[in-house]
């Protein structure tokens, strides 16, 4: 039985790895303090995911149900690259925390109807007029639809995925990317004339993320042949990111091929070991060159550079500085390159120069992918200016909600709701409720192996206390959990093998419970006062 212990107190939860050792009754009272302001934190988040979703439904297509790709100039039209891609997945993620009815209702009703209505070559979606009630474009433009769907697969479908494990979500993921697998092998080599440069790059990295981890996924060898395929392209011939391309973009559209390369490097470290070696120079030199060429004094990336020469080809700071980190991060997770981490660490020392920056000319969008860059680094290494940066930005962000729920009124508002939950998870460490409500709150603070945790209502309520699982290897199967953009980083999991010990303080009676009963719902009852938990069972 593996030695974790939950501790029943009024308004909390104690849990606790520490095999044993932890004497609660030694617990600070600003650590159950902060489990409680985090589960405060947690519910302004839900609540702000909530009205976002719902004031984008109010703006559906009545005849379709499908959402408009902006609500300004591009409201007549559901498109791939954006509604689908950008929008759309995080309002069904939403509905998952807070709202069951619409996440199997209204949610999945849109899913059916774009693959019903957008499929145009094969599942490939393209885009969808209102107007017209069938596609925007009389003839087919391969490029556009190729590019609509690596976006959709990847910065939608693929993170769903990764927190819901298999689903008619993954379903559409599949059957989408096996339909661009006929049609694309390496971005632009369907024809070069057809697709910018910038967009190739985009395509390329977004596919080499994707199958990097859907290869893991499901086995199939012809997902990562593909993905060695691009690899190739990049890191074996003569189309090198820093040594051939005069313009490489390190902000969001172009920080998707970098990361892109070290995943597949991590992916062949595991499962084709002499491809790998293969990679391993050429992957060097470009993660070194972008180091010398493309970081200001403080470690973040410029938008733009001319690698070859050495050129700032534009010097703005990239919201997504994180995105690129991550994969320095990950290939110092697998062959230990201090100057990796240290790429990491540079920004960290840095980052409080960074409050109310001008990410993105003042869009909530910048912020999102700044804020998200820092969890998903802070989740691999804890650093307590980053995390109190995170708390300070987001409430930037939050602030350009407006009352009625819209943060912007483009695609873009999306990745709001998708960074805000990935910081509700943080504040909660991976825990979730259902049914949610709004006067429920539920918080949790970490502290090595032990967990404290924060629920409480206004009223009477009841429903199932659910834990994080190990997602990286449950949903995904990937050997380990190396940083991935738009992934929910794993806070505190538990394991479904695993034996656990509950023990109620104010009895002192201990309970046995295993990680399949966390992992499928424990049953809590908040009793009148809204703040005393009881374990019924499960």
């Amino acid at each position: 039985m593996k030695n974790i212990y939950f501790f029943l107190l009024t308004g909390f939860l104690f849990l606790t790895g520490c095999r044993g050792r932890e004497n609660p009754v030694n617990l600070q009272v600003a650590q159950f303090q902060n489990a409680k302001n985090n589960a405060v934190l947690a519910n302004e988040g839900f609540i702000r995911c909530r009205n976002f979703t719902n004031a984008w439904l109010r703006h559906a297509d009545p005849f379709s149900g499908l959402i408009p790709r902006n609500l300004q100039k591009d409201k007549d039209f559901w498109n791939a690259r954006d509604a689908a891609a950008d929008n759309y997945p995080f309002m069904v993620l939403t509905s998952f925390f807070v709202d069951r009815e619409m996440f199997g209702g209204s949610m999945l009703d849109m899913l059916h109807t774009e693959e019903r209505l957008t499929s145009r070559v094969g599942a490939l979606p393209d885009d969808y007029s209102f107007s017209k009630k069938g596609f925007l474009h009389d003839d087919i433009r391969m490029p556009q639809i190729v590019f609509g769907s690596s976006e959709y697969v990847k910065d939608g479908l693929l993170p769903l995925t990764e927190w819901l494990g298999k689903s008619p979500w993954s379903e559409r993921m599949l059957a989408i990317l096996r339909d661009l697998h006929k049609h694309v092998d390496v971005a632009g080599r369907v024809g070069k004339d057809t697709y910018k440069n910038a967009t190739r790059e985009e395509v390329n990295g977004e596919l080499l993320q994707t199958l990097s981890r859907v290869y893991w996924m499901t086995g199939d060898e012809a997902l990562l042949q593909w993905a060695m395929d691009i690899g190739d392209f990049y890191l074996l011939s003569d189309h090198h990111p820093t040594k051939d391309l005069e313009y490489l973009k390190l902000r969001d559209h172009g920080c998707e091929l970098v990361s892109g390369l070290c995943e597949l490097y991590v992916s062949t470290h595991f499962a084709k070991p002499e491809k790998s070696r293969q990679y391993q120079k050429p992957l060097y030199a470009m993660l070194d060159r972008i180091l010398e060429t493309g970081r200001n004094e403080d470690g973040m990336f410029y938008n733009a550079i001319n690698p070859i020469t050495g050129e700032v080809a534009d010097d703005g700071i990239a919201d997504t500085w994180g995105y690129t980190l991550n994969g320095y991060y990950a290939v110092f997770m697998i062959d230990s390159v201090e100057r990796y981490r240290q790429a990491v660490l540079k920004v960290f020392s840095n980052i409080d120069k960074y409050r109310n920056f001008d990410w993105e000319h003042g869009s909530s969008d910048g912020y999102a992918d700044a804020i998200e860059s820092a969890l998903n680094l802070y989740n691999r290494i804890r650093d307590d200016r980053v995390a109190a940066w995170i708390d300070s930005e987001i409430k930037v962000m939050w602030g350009m909600q407006k009352d009625d729920g819209i943060i912007e009124g483009w695609h873009g508002d999306g990745n709001f709701a998708r960074t805000t939950i990935m910081y509700n998870l943080w504040k909660s460490k991976g825990l979730y409720v259902q049914p949610w409500r709004e006067d429920l709150k539920l918080g949790a603070e970490q502290r090595g192996d032990t967990l404290l945790i924060s629920l409480s209502a206004n009223s009477p309520w009841q429903g199932k206390l659910f834990f994080d699982k190990i997602r990286h290897k449950v949903n995904m199967h990937l050997p380990i959990d190396w940083p991935r953009i738009n992934q929910f980083p794993e806070w505190f999991t538990v394991e479904k093998s695993s034996k656990y010990k509950m023990t109620d303080l104010m009895t002192m009676k201990n309970f046995i419970l295993d990680g399949k009963t966390l992992l499928r719902g424990t049953v809590i009852h908040l009793e009148d006062d809204g703040k005393w938990m009881v374990f019924l069972s499960d």
